[in-house]
């Protein structure tokens, strides 16, 4: 008997630990942001960066797109989006507020769209 409850203990043990050991799968996204330049570009990827749960981030400066790969239990692109938009910079979901935007350096001002 005590050899069964050592076998079934010892299963129970490996199944245990292959649950745990498995790991999350980060998520990809591609989105829009609006910049210009490289201080843009510092500022917007640092700030992106900044997010619980990011792993990577890209901003291309010529599309205007920003990649990132993130953990979907601790961030979401919407959020990523929001930081964003939070410091100046308008994104595909998020417009960045009047004023926040009036206080970007001369030369990240990027010409915006008309509100919606």
């Amino acid at each position: 008997m005590k050899k069964y409850k050592l076998i079934l203990f010892i299963v129970i043990s490996i199944f245990s630990f292959q649950i745990s050991a498995q790991k999350i799968k980060n998520v990809k996204d591609v989105f829009e942001v609006s910049g210009n330049c490289d201080m843009c570009k510092t500022l917007i990827e640092t700030t992106a960066k900044s997010v619980e749960g990011v792993k990577s981030v890209r901003w291309n400066m010529l599309s205007k797109t920003m990649k990132v790969k993130f953990n979907p239990n601790l961030t979401s692109s919407n959020e990523i989006q929001k930081t964003i938009a939070d410091i100046g910079y308008d994104t595909e979901k998020y417009r960045a507020k009047d004023e926040v935007y009036e206080e970007l350096h001369y030369c990240c001002k990027y010409e915006r769209k008309p509100k919606k």
